[in-house]
């Protein structure tokens, strides 16, 4: 709460000092992390598209301001102020886009409202809708209003397009969803960390992402007892000291962190602990088999398109009801969700043990992420085409 409002105080100040009248200005709107890696395909085509253009990132949590503060991609990044009539106004005086492009769905009317009234072409990017959400309720008048502010939505299944037709509006194209774009280009980067390699020795890698307690529950039993040509690469979600020291107190098997593996034999230990952030991305590529985080207790799913772009099984948690690609990944077979520490194990043995359906099962999940890829050029061939 603190970083939410101390953030907030600079906000119109850091506008006054980064942008000058003369700049002309894109701005995008990302509510968090997951709503930032969303955009970047998008920001990566404007960037190429509208040379002449500053690109202004706000954020409404502070993880997703906290973490990428100082990303290359923008040229100016701050939190968005709280949506009053008054904070519109002054902010859009500040700002002056050109365009505004809203991920996802973090919606707010006041900003919406104002741009409207000053005719700034606005779009709505990775759009998902709900039957559940206030917009289609009979008592969601005011809601709904906001969205007549959007030029264009881009949505990423056929329900959110049939759920805005519902209540009137036609100017809605199925995009997808531009976070597949930006999880296949990863294939494309340097993804050589030399210190995996040492650690690894070309033995089997499994690679548990973004961890929280819950998700060691059902892993730490099955790695104590795990067979040989098995090695363990675990990415906690919180790398707090404590919380890293209690992960690794209850692992019975040779272990070493990242951050204290200077001077270690690495080749020597079965667990590697990343305490540290901006590598899993990287280190999905080493994996041979994937655990997402998030899904065993109720602080929601991971991202799992990370390691399936690399063409690699995904195991997860019970809880996905709220993951669309989750659900849709399962049900072509390649990502397996699991209950009990027992359920893992039997998941795990069968991986390891079977390379043919591992490797069947990676398949899968590699061919859907590039049979999902596209986004970002339904919305540059939009643009193009209404300039």
């Amino acid at each position: 709460m603190k970083l939410f409002t101390e953030g907030r105080k600079e906000v119109f100040s850091k506008l006054e000092k980064e942008i000058t009248p003369e700049d002309r200005i894109i701005w995008v709107h990302a509510a968090s992390l997951g709503e930032f890696e969303q955009a970047v395909p998008v920001m990566e085509m404007l960037k190429e598209d509208y040379q002449n253009h500053r690109i202004l990132v706000t954020f409404f949590s502070p993880s997703g301001y906290e973490n990428k503060k100082k990303h290359p991609l923008a040229d100016v990044i701050t939190y968005l102020p709280l949506d009053t009539p008054k904070n519109a106004r002054k902010f859009l005086d500040l700002a002056h886009p050109e365009l505004t492009l809203f991920i996802k769905y973090d919606i707010w009317p006041n900003f919406l409202a104002e741009l409207k009234k000053r005719q700034i072409r606005t779009f709505l990017v990775s759009g998902a809708f709900r039957e559940n959400q206030v917009f289609f309720k009979p008592y969601g008048g005011w809601m709904k209003k906001a969205l007549y502010s959007f030029e264009h939505f881009f949505v990423q299944n056929k329900k959110s397009q049939e759920l805005l037709n519902s209540i009137g509006f036609k100017n809605v194209s199925i995009s997808g969803d531009t976070r597949f774009d930006r999880v296949s280009r990863q294939i494309e980067y340097d993804n050589k960390l030399e210190f995996i390699e040492e650690f690894l020795q070309d033995e089997l890698a499994v690679v548990a992402g973004s961890t929280w307690p819950e998700d060691d529950e059902l892993l730490i039993p099955y790695i104590n007892s795990a067979p040989e040509g098995a090695k363990f690469i675990i990415a906690p979600h919180e790398i707090k000291p404590e919380k890293v020291k209690k992960l690794q107190e209850k692992i019975k098997l040779p272990v070493v962190l990242f951050s204290e593996m200077e001077d270690k034999n690495l080749k020597d230990h079965k667990v590697l602990i990343i305490d540290t952030i901006g590598l899993l991305s990287k280190i999905y590529s080493y994996a041979d088999i994937s655990y997402v985080g998030g899904a065993a207790g109720n602080t929601g799913l991971h991202n799992i398109l990370e390691p399936a772009t690399f063409g690699i099984p995904v195991i997860i948690g019970k809880n996905f009801d709220k993951f669309p690609e989750a659900k849709k990944l399962q049900r072509l077979a390649g990502l397996f969700s699991v209950s009990t520490k027992e359920e893992l194990s039997q998941v795990l043995l069968k991986l390891i043990e079977n390379r043919g359906f591992r490797e069947k099962t990676g398949m899968i999940s590699g061919h859907f992420i590039s049979s999902n890829t596209g986004a970002t050029r339904t919305i540059q061939s939009y643009l193009h085409q209404n300039p």
